[in-house]
């Protein structure tokens, strides 16, 4: 019997501070495309990956046009001079490789732009969104652009607006 009254009040305890949590959604994309500075991130972000990946489309090029120049000339070539040719496009297309690797790999030249580029931003929406959390006495705040399993939220629980105020943004 003691075990059904421990059980029961557990129970009731779980059931009222979850009744007494207050939560809230955001739309990341929707603040995003209202900070001007984001805009000017992302058009700085291609401006630069389009001009590095010109470089390395540019030795990709030099790469296979050494390789159509090669197959042309191959019937006039000793095997010292074809092997000399294959060793200098193979080590053109590394080049192109290595440095397709350097801008656009995981840890690439793109990613750590990006990271310095929008990390301030990202960081004064997470403190504008805290900000507002704090004020509103919110635990959990959802952000509506990422979940694909929100499908249907009220907008009086949507505070993107008050975080674009907060950011000094108003709408």
């Amino acid at each position: 019997m003691k075990k059904y009254a421990l059980l029961l009040v557990a129970m009731v305890a779980c059931m009222a501070t979850a009744s007494a949590q207050k939560f809230a959604l955001v739309d990341m994309e929707y603040i995003l495309k209202n900070i001007p500075a984001y805009e000017m991130a992302n058009e700085q972000l291609n401006q630069v990956s389009q001009r590095w990946q010109r470089e390395v489309d540019e030795l990709k090029k030099a790469a296979d046009a050494m390789y159509k120049n090669y197959q042309s000339e191959s019937v006039f070539l000793t095997d010292d001079q074809k092997k000399k040719k294959e060793e200098e496009i193979v080590a053109k297309e590394k080049e192109a490789m290595q440095l397709n690797a350097k801008y656009f790999g995981p840890q690439g030249e793109l990613f750590k732009k990006r990271q310095s580029l929008m990390k301030p931003i990202q960081d004064d929406i997470y403190a504008a969104v805290k900000k507002v959390s704090e004020e509103r006495g919110l635990q959990v705040i959802f952000d509506r652009a990422s979940s694909q399993s929100i499908i249907f939220a009220s907008p009086n629980i949507d505070i993107s607006n008050q975080v674009l105020e907060k950011l000094g943004y108003s709408k």
